[in-house]
């Protein structure tokens, strides 16, 4: 499994597992929660969540081999609100520490109030790293001039449709150690029914998902977290991260999917 270093030197999986919208209905928990725990056994053990989604069940005996993310939404990303809402995470986890917890998107709070908040989750052991989501370049120069030097993550929208953080914010990112975390890497399943990636697909014998994720795979400072519900398509996903897209496949997924240039304004979803 391909690895990516975070700033300070621990070191995560490329491929990771999301979870959004997992174990919350009934009829799909047994076979969502069978799906994380294979893909635990496959070696994607970081599992990204979030205040409005949880998956303690999944990691019930195996906490210690696992890289959890969790994120605050904005309005509790105060000094006085961003501990209540880690400690209510940790209890709907069950852990006793959020190994990255970040801040989901940007909100009212002022970066700096957010930063020494985290910060002091870090300090009482509630949390090991501290990150955030959906920040663009801007937002970094100004998280990092507000005492965030010790954000680990930027957490983005980046899948072949959506290139525009090629242009500055991965540089940016790649350029201060500061890993990028690709969130809905197969457009939430939409480039599986893209036939401009059938091309590559059928002359490599994989599926057009695997292509995209492989994708996203290729540099060197992405962890991509695509979400799988079933433990098929998590066998499939970590498929894809041994496969490697050679220059005639990347020049026509270039091709097809042309790489932004001029700055663009980061999407979300």
């Amino acid at each position: 499994m391909k690895m990516v270093t975070l700033p300070g030197g621990e070191t995560v999986p490329a491929l990771g597992q999301g979870t959004w919208k997992m174990a919350e209905r009934r009829d799909r928990r047994a076979a969502e929660i069978a799906a994380l725990r294979v893909g635990i056994d496959l070696g994607l053990t970081l599992i990204d969540t979030a205040e409005m989604y949880a998956v303690g069940e999944a990691v019930v005996g195996v906490r210690d081999a696992v890289f959890i993310v969790s994120k605050a939404y904005p309005q509790n990303a105060s000094r006085d609100r961003l501990r209540r809402a880690c400690e209510a995470s940790l209890k709907r986890l069950a852990t006793d520490r959020i190994d990255l917890y970040l801040l989901h998107w940007r909100g009212a709070v002022p970066l700096a109030e957010t930063a020494e908040a985290m910060e002091r989750l870090k300090a009482s052991g509630q949390i090991r790293h501290w990150g955030v989501s959906n920040l663009d370049a801007a937002d970094m120069d100004e998280l990092i001039a507000a005492g965030g030097a010790a954000c680990v993550t930027d957490q983005i929208l980046y899948n072949l449709t959506r290139r525009g953080p090629e242009h500055d914010l991965l540089p940016w990112l790649a350029e201060r150690g500061i890993a990028a975390m690709a969130y809905s890497p197969v457009e939430q399943g939409r480039l599986v029914r893209d036939d401009r990636l059938s091309e590559v697909a059928a002359r490599r014998g994989v599926t057009p998902a695997q292509v995209a994720l492989t994708w996203t795979l290729r540099r060197d400072e992405v962890i991509a977290i695509p979400k799988a519900g079933t433990v098929e398509h998590v066998r499939d996903n970590r498929a894809a991260a041994d496969l490697v897209l050679d220059a005639d496949d990347l020049a026509a997924l270039d091709a097809a999917f042309p790489p932004p240039r001029a700055p663009r304004p980061l999407e979300m979803l």
